[in-house]
């Protein structure tokens, strides 16, 4: 298990910056993740659902900031974001994860959108044409 060695929100709070120790062969490792990633992948009931297959698609998140970040024992943040969610406690190995794997989960995330007919804005209904 990684913890970052420096956990920064920025000024737009839209992104939480994460630094973990430098390796013997590289240099520190940084990690940006956006708040709307954060928030549409969090490890709480309300995402991930309560069992297999229970999982609910966020969506209307773009704009959502994260207001306050605290720490969760010495295992873990909680996130407290601008829509209310605040039940998701991110284990610094989830974090890791989050960031290890940024680029393809969210062209994952973008894609289950798209094939729900969801947008990314909270304020857009996405009509299907058939025919």
């Amino acid at each position: 298990m990684s913890r970052p060695t420096k956990i920064t929100l920025n000024a737009n709070r839209d992104t939480l910056l994460l630094s973990y120790p430098a390796s013997a062969d590289s240099g520190t490792l940084e990690q940006q993740l956006p708040a709307e990633y954060l928030r549409t992948h969090s490890p709480s009931a309300e995402v991930r659902g309560h069992g297999r297959g229970q999982a609910v698609l966020q969506h209307g998140k773009r704009l959502v900031t994260i207001e306050k970040v605290e720490a969760a024992g010495n295992y873990a943040l909680q996130i407290h974001f601008s829509d209310g969610h605040n039940s998701g406690i991110f284990s610094w190995e989830y974090l890791r994860e989050l960031g290890d794997h940024h680029a393809e989960r969210w062209a994952a995330y973008l894609e289950q959108l798209h094939n729900h007919g969801l947008s990314r804005d909270a304020d857009v209904a996405v009509v299907k044409l058939i025919g």
